[in-house]
């Protein structure tokens, strides 16, 4: 059994995957990936979440999840118009 948790967002015209399920009590990493140039998904950001990042092109960017708590916690692009999501489930 593994004591961490990780995933990989491709940020590319949107999210993908565009939801990412995690297991509650197990330390977490997301990390997002842009490779395209394209608007404003050179941030993302979750308030929900606690983080804010910009995104250079063809950089990863790692953020630490806190998985404490079971529940749909939404994560979108500077500018609010493309969404994901991170499932932690119990």
């Amino acid at each position: 059994m593994t004591n961490k948790q990780s995933a990989t967002v491709i940020v590319n015209g949107g999210y993908s995957p565009a939801e990412v399920v995690l297991t509650q009590g197990v330390p977490a990493e997301l990390t997002f990936k842009r490779i395209n140039d394209a608007g404003c998904l050179d941030q993302v950001h979750s308030e929900s979440l606690n983080f804010s990042e910009d995104l250079p092109l063809n950089e990863a960017r790692t953020v630490t999840i806190d998985t404490s708590k079971a529940g749909e916690f939404p994560f979108s692009c500077g500018m609010d118009m493309f969404f994901g999501k991170v499932v932690v489930h119990p």
